[in-house]
């Protein structure tokens, strides 16, 4: 089971997430699972079939689930154990509107920050995603999606905030999903984030947090009609 990345792109290592900070292997392979949607909303998470999953002792799995609450990705129901936690509509626009803020931070300071090199990978990024809506993969314009706002946090230095981001990020995973594959929903959000690398880029802290603030305002008018269409749907 792969855990995730570290913040400089590459495969973390054990004990070692996407924020930077030390975790056990467990609590990561958990949250990686939740992640990547092997463990869906209202899911039993029962000990002895993660203790054989990640080759793990009862008592780290208890840990690692009891972390995982901390951090809101899992819910525990008296006398059942525990389970992912479901995130409602609600939940999901108060969690974007709080990534608006720190997102848009995190956008000033990159432009601030970034150096050559770095403003070279976001142009190359940014291209990458042209590429993947004008050939309809959608799929792989939702990883350099993340790939891009993971690099954006990294280049900010704001460790604080990319820890905070990781974990709202985690327990809005199944609604950032739906919001992938949204018909429509790359063709809108490309020039949404070539605004955001075009304002780094050119070192404007001001416009970056402000394009970032304004991509966070089109996720928030999108929601809802995800959730209404899943629901129409039964999805």
């Amino acid at each position: 089971m792969p855990t995730g990345r570290a913040q400089d792109g590459r495969p973390a290592e054990p004990g070692e997430n996407g924020t930077g900070t030390s975790e056990g292997p467990v609590v990561a392979g958990i949250r990686r699972a939740i992640l990547d949607g092997e463990f869906v909303p209202n899911q039993r998470l029962v000990e002895a079939d993660l203790s054989e999953q990640f080759s793990a002792s009862r008592a780290s799995v208890r840990a690692a689930l009891l972390s995982l609450a901390n951090d809101g990705l899992i819910e525990r129901v008296q006398n059942r154990g525990a389970r992912v936690r479901a995130v409602s509509l609600a939940e999901a626009i108060e969690i974007c509107e709080v990534r608006m803020v720190i997102e848009g931070l995190c956008a000033a300071r990159a432009a601030q920050r970034i150096t050559d090199e770095e403003s070279e990978e976001l142009r190359g990024i940014g291209e990458s995603m042209t590429a993947a809506v004008d050939s309809g993969d959608v799929l792989g314009y939702s990883e350099l999606n993340e790939r891009l706002h993971r690099r954006i946090r990294d280049i900010s230095g704001q460790r604080t905030a990319a820890q905070a981001l990781e974990r709202l990020n985690a327990q809005n995973v199944r609604h950032q999903f739906r919001l992938a594959v949204h018909p429509g929903r790359p063709k809108t959000s490309l020039p949404e984030h070539l605004a955001i690398i075009e304002a780094i880029r050119a070192h404007d802290a001001d416009a970056a947090e402000e394009a970032a603030r304004a991509h966070l305002r089109s996720v928030l008018r999108t929601l809802p009609e995800i959730d209404r269409t899943r629901t129409a749907t039964g999805a």
